[in-house]
């Protein structure tokens, strides 16, 4: 059967070992960039560049997006010059971005109107890491026939690829992941200054609670950065997590569901960020609790 050609949209932390792993598998890829500096090397290792968005998608059969938020997701895709503009029945767009799930519903019936292109939400968890190794957890939304069709594409980038429910589901998965992930870095947080006010070694905490029930890869990512204040080369960034916790919440209150834990951590996270923190690993939310500590002091 002939491999499907691919578009890659969003080169970045994620994106660009994605695509890697892909052009690795004998994937025919172009991808494209706002900053068409930052697609170069992946010229360099086999993939075409596109000059624009249009020349991408009239060349492929599958655009997957890598992007920042739902807003520029939204804008890539519907904004001049989009994918809505070029796309064509029997292609398939696989949003590989955390974006909000009842936009992404909206989007989908939009393109489908538009061009008659299919939307899968394919949002990953896993990290850089888990990007370069190819063992991302992947969490789908869409149809099942997408979804199978989609499989072979998606197996070079995953150790784990789960269908979740219509176009949303994956989403919305994703959000679940995040509330976890953001309401453990809060209280890493909170754990690692308190270890230190208390004259404990932060730095021997992943030593002395691996393997019981605190382990998790956050706590073994995020400790040690905290312990040792190292806030250096971020493989991701406090305001991504404070984006995903927003749409937890808001996903919440269309639910009619609860997210107090959610909300307080996104909180935080806000008051932090807009100390000139946004930018930031997400570890570096340690230093408003030591900043309490030395509050409490002076």
């Amino acid at each position: 059967m002939t491999q499907p050609r691919l578009g890659f949209i969003g080169i970045g932390l994620m994106g660009t070992p994605m695509t890697r792993r892909l052009l690795a598998a004998g994937f025919d890829v172009t991808v494209w960039n706002r900053t068409p500096a930052k697609a170069a090397p992946l010229g360099e290792a086999g993939a075409r560049v596109a000059g624009s968005i249009a020349e991408l998608v009239e060349g492929v059969d599958v655009v997957l997006l890598c992007l920042a938020n739902t807003a520029v997701v939204e804008d890539v895709v519907f904004g001049d010059g989009g994918v809505a503009q070029h796309g064509r029945a029997g292609q398939r767009l696989v949003d590989l971005s955390s974006s909000d799930p009842a936009s992404t519903r909206d989007f989908a019936d939009w393109l489908e109107s538009e061009c008659g292109m299919r939307w899968v939400d394919a949002p990953v968890s896993g990290g850089v890491a888990g990007a370069e190794a190819g063992s991302l957890a992947i969490m789908c939304g869409g149809d099942a026939e997408d979804i199978e069709a989609l499989r072979p594409l998606l197996a070079p980038l995953s150790a784990r690829v789960t269908h979740m429910g219509p176009v949303g589901s994956g989403q919305v998965t994703k959000v679940c992941n995040q509330m976890v992930v953001g309401c453990q870095a809060a209280v890493l947080a909170e754990m690692v200054a308190l270890a230190e006010a208390s004259g404990v070694d932060a730095t021997r905490l992943v030593e002395a609670l691996s393997g019981g029930f605190a382990d998790s890869k956050p706590f073994q990512i995020l400790t040690p950065r905290m312990a040792t204040s190292d806030f250096a080369d971020p493989p991701w960034h406090l305001r991504t997590l404070l984006k995903d916790l927003d749409m937890a919440v808001a996903q919440s209150q269309r639910s009619n569901s609860a997210t107090p834990m959610s909300g307080l951590a996104a909180q935080l996270m806000r008051a932090h960020a807009s100390r000139g923190h946004a930018g930031h690993d997400p570890a570096i939310l340690v230093e408003a609790y030591r900043l309490l500590g030395e509050g409490d002091e002076a």
